[in-house]
């Protein structure tokens, strides 16, 4: 009989037969970073790290060239990886819709199975990997952003929560993560290697849309598990219908989420909105016609100088 997951059947046969289970299955404290002491650890090194490093780096040369190839491996592989983690748990999840339909593939215990387990295991994983991001940054002697920080910082301990909590919507909230971050490191990987390239913008736009969705399908499978809690039938359910889940990993979600949410706003406003606007009045003072694409920067060239926020 044909193989119904041929994507996942040829990554797994990368992966050592001999590798100890607890590096694919979520088995606290067996499994590493899986209890609170060790997740809380990594995020305070991480801060420690790139704090103490751009107190080090500040009366020394920036590192550019030199870091070019590995910062282009970086993104690289993690536009790959992302691909890959996004395309074995599509082929995990479509089948579960399939049978079930959307509420049960967002709240049914069926729909927390053992192989998404192990990509949601190693998305998290990735959350560790990508605080490199900002490692290139103090290296290179970047500004440090509170939304830069705050947010891969969070992150990782979101992921963290969600794998103790065992919440069915999980899914929702990686694969559209993944998504937009397939498009996101490729977009650093082509600037690293000075190819222009114009969707910026589009970057952060998808970021905020992805959280708007996000929102949306984790408030409503809040809604469902209380409603189902204090009694009450919702008038589109034709029987009492709860989401499967830890309490405290869905609030920790919706608390995370929105202010992600609001802190993205916050950034395209000010990176955005802003840049076109000094464009716009300078373009008048100088007497110069408004480019294409309605906006010029200070610089009058057109260009935006915001930067996506990596995520």
């Amino acid at each position: 009989m044909p193989s119904h997951s041929p994507i996942y059947d040829a990554l797994a046969g990368l992966f050592p037969s001999n590798a100890p289970r607890s590096l694919y299955i979520w088995d606290p404290p067996n499994t590493p970073l899986s209890t609170p002491q060790a997740a809380a650890a990594a995020i305070a090194t991480y801060l420690v790290v790139i704090f103490g490093g751009r107190y080090f780096m500040k009366d020394r040369r920036a590192l550019g060239e030199s870091l070019k190839i590995p910062f282009l491996i970086h993104n690289l592989a993690l536009t790959i990886g992302s691909g890959a983690l996004l395309a074995v748990m599509l082929e995990e999840v479509l089948p579960i819709l399939n049978r079930g339909g959307a509420l049960y593939g967002i709240c049914h215990p069926a729909a927390w199975t053992t192989r998404l387990e192990t990509f949601y295991l190693i998305n998290y994983y990735f959350k560790y990997w990508e605080l490199l991001d900002t490692v290139f940054l103090v290296l290179k002697k970047k500004p440090l952003q509170f939304l830069h920080v705050y947010h891969h910082s969070a992150t990782a301990l979101l992921c963290y929560t969600q794998l103790t909590g065992k919440t069915s919507v999980s899914w929702v909230v990686i694969v559209l993560n993944l998504a937009v971050h397939v498009i996101m490191y490729f977009y650093y990987a082509l600037s690293s290697l000075k190819i222009r390239v114009p969707w910026k913008q589009l970057v952060t736009v998808c970021q905020i849309t992805q959280f708007v969705i996000d929102l949306c399908v984790v408030y409503f499978a809040c809604a469902v598990h209380w409603s189902y809690s204090q009694n009450i039938k919702l008038p589109f359910f034709s029987k009492p219908t709860d989401c499967s889940g830890s309490e405290g990993a869905a609030l920790a979600g919706c608390a995370c989420l929105t202010s992600y949410l609001f802190l993205f706003l916050s950034f395209y406003a000010r990176t955005y909105k802003k840049d076109g606007k000094a464009g716009v009045k300078k373009a008048a003072a100088n007497g110069r016609p408004i480019a294409g694409n309605g906006r010029i920067n200070s610089n009058g060239n057109g260009k935006s100088n915001g930067q996506a926020s990596k995520q």
